[in-house]
């Protein structure tokens, strides 16, 4: 099977990624934690096979996770938690906005990363 018809498989599980709200990988692009130019060559992940990550989405649409550990959020600074809540929920929210529409991958992004994004390219 050609690498391009697989899908895209969760480096974790094994599993194929099948929708983009899912995507660890494009939520990290959305909220600028990945390059919009390394998109087609990185690796990606459910969620919530990254729960260093997916533990900051606070969403109805997504049932909590919490991980133990040095890195877990209880254990950290609680401004930082309320930040970090923030910004990855928004981005959550954004894969859902995104989801299914016809518009260039270029406008996932919020836009404040979006913005960040365009002056770099100028």
């Amino acid at each position: 099977m050609a690498k391009c018809d697989e899908g895209y498989l969760c480096d974790v599980c094994g599993a194929d990624v099948a929708a983009i709200t899912d995507s660890d990988l494009y939520l990290r692009y959305v909220i600028g934690m990945a390059d919009p130019e390394v998109l087609h060559t990185s690796s990606e992940r459910h969620l919530r096979c990254n729960p260093a990550l997916a533990q900051f989405i606070v969403d109805e649409r997504f049932e909590p996770i919490s991980m133990d550990g040095p890195f877990d959020k209880r254990q950290l600074d609680p401004a930082f938690v309320r930040q970090r809540e923030t910004l990855v929920s928004r981005g959550y929210r954004r894969l859902w906005e995104v989801a299914g529409k016809n518009i260039p991958i270029i406008q996932y992004p919020l836009p404040e990363i979006l913005d960040a994004i365009q002056r770099r390219t100028l």
